[in-house]
């Protein structure tokens, strides 16, 4: 039966030959590539690109374009054209030209986009954005080691609790046990306790929408319109309106960082009160959106490993013994910087459980059409507008950088009883070897108070609490958050706990 022996409406007819015509106009108009340009993929989907099958499984698709055709090549992606540089030992050329190379202005795009408050425009806002840069410092130094305290405490305060509760054994999901607590924990240390008498209550509410909410952030950063989401907008606004300066000002012992971005925002009078709210809840979503799930993963991990468990156990226990310290509900734990830093095992067991969930794309935006130099006299030609994008993900997973990467290690940042900081490729010392907090202009201005957390988090789980797998699922990376941070669980699990021996 030839095509002539099946006739269409005339409406339906018209609808596919304009369709026809659209795809094939897509496909005539598409980049083709130019002399001193990287390879380029199109992928044959109209503006989609190879943005399917990029979502479904990023860190194969770049494994296998690089096996095709090299470490630097692009790829269309939906309406972007985002070019990869796979070989780590290029990073530093990407990594140090801001000048033409730029992360700020895409950031504040999908920020205010993302959490609903004006773009950061400097005619608008003059020096808000260098205001707030500027506060970071309450995250580094002496302001670190005041804040780090008060995050010691208020877990402390939550884990005491869960003392009380565990007589015995007690079952709960893990990831539903690491977000209570790190949020609740995270909350008070930065905004303050709420007074009521409900206050663990309302702390609990704002938690279950910020779950709602935060399940729609990979699609609100793919630039996917609110309105498609279905309750996302109406539960984002209630969170915003939580940080309404109303409500914020009855809080009780909120952190010297909030404060100072709430007397900067108060100097600028085209911020409106919801605006200024949008940003404070911005900033809760920056401090625990990714540390939650990287304190489930390393927890996991140490459960899934006996011995991880036990070497992590044994240097902590020796810490409180040789500074004095007794376990227990009744008792308060003090960690200095030095002491926490000084946990080697601890801290390596964290750092692999983030090479192997961390996935974030560290992205920069080219200002105008260049030449970007790299290693080894090789050139790339790049256009105004383009993104450029490393995928450390890749680098993490190198058999050549990580003996076998697929298997945890909880001591492969160790050696000799001190930090290993040295790994190679090709037999080359690398300048990068783990980058779960982005680079250079990107990276994350609050990582070391997410590490200070993470630590505090495990130590006096492990100080206090007996705990064990109840199941014996393997847990997997859910990929739909593929370059945006840190990898959540394709399912919960369940584990149980119960207080740990004084005689132990």
């Amino acid at each position: 039966m030839g095509p002539e022996a099946l006739p269409l409406g005339a409406c339906g007819g018209a609808a596919a030959a304009a369709a026809l015509l659209l795809w094939a106009v897509c496909v005539l108009c598409r980049r083709k590539r130019k002399t001193g340009e990287p390879p380029l993929i199109n992928g044959w989907i109209p503006y989609l690109g190879k943005a399917l099958i990029f979502r479904k499984d990023a860190y194969k698709f770049l494994l296998d374009q690089q096996k095709k055709l090299g470490d630097i090549f692009t790829v269309h992606i939906a309406g972007r054209y985002i070019t990869f540089i796979m070989d780590p030992f290029q990073y530093v050329y990407v990594i140090r030209n801001s000048k033409q190379l730029e992360f700020h202005e895409f950031a504040n795009k999908m920020a205010s986009k993302t959490f609903d408050y004006p773009a950061l425009s400097k005619a608008k806002f003059p020096d808000l954005k260098e205001n707030l840069h500027r506060i970071y410092q309450y995250l580094q130094g002496k302001p670190l080691d005041i804040i780090s305290d008060h995050m010691m405490k208020n877990l402390q305060d939550i884990f005491e609790w869960k003392c009380s509760q565990a007589t015995d054994w007690e079952t709960e999901k893990m990831y539903k046990f690491c977000c209570s607590v790190m949020f609740e924990a995270s909350f008070v240390t930065l905004y303050g306790r709420v007074p009521a008498a409900d206050g663990h209550k309302v702390i609990s509410e704002i938690r279950d929408k910020f779950i709602k909410f935060d399940a729609s952030f990979p699609y609100l950063a793919a630039n996917i319109p609110i309105e498609l989401l279905g309750a996302t907008k109406k539960v984002r606004k209630e969170l915003i309106h939580h940080f309404l300066l109303q409500n914020m000002t009855k809080w009780l012992g909120g952190s010297k960082v909030v404060q100072a971005r709430q007397d900067i925002f108060e100097k600028y009078e085209l911020l409106g009160d919801y605006d200024k709210a949008a940003h404070h809840f911005a900033f809760l979503w920056a401090s625990v959106g990714n540390t939650i799930p990287a304190t489930f993963w390393a927890m996991y991990y140490l459960l899934r490993h006996p011995e991880a468990l036990a070497a992590v156990r044994d240097e902590i226990d020796h810490l409180l013994q040789s500074t004095g310290q007794k376990r227990g509900p009744t008792y308060n734990i003090h960690l200095t910087r030095e002491q926490l830093d000084n946990l080697v095992y601890l801290e390596s067991a964290l750092n692999e459980s983030l090479r192997m969930c961390s996935s974030s794309m560290n992205i920069r935006i080219s200002q105008e059409d260049f030449v970007l130099k790299l290693e080894g006299d090789q050139e790339v030609s790049l256009r105004k507008g383009d993104w450029i994008a490393l995928y450390p993900q890749i680098l993490h997973m190198d058999p050549e950088v990580y003996e076998d990467p697929k298997e945890y290690k909880f001591d492969r940042y160790i050696e000799n009883g001190k930090k290993k900081t040295t790994f190679f490729k090709a037999g080359r010392k690398l300048k990068y070897f783990l980058m779960p907090f982005g680079s250079g202009i990107s990276m994350c201005p609050g990582r070391f108070l997410a590490m200070n957390e993470m630590k505090m988090f495990l130590f006096l789980l492990l100080a206090h609490f007996d705990v064990e797998l109840v199941e014996s699922k393997a847990v997997r990376l859910d990929n739909s958050r593929m370059g945006l941070g840190i990898l959540l669980p394709d399912v919960d699990i369940d584990f149980r706990y119960k207080l740990r021996s004084l005689k132990k």
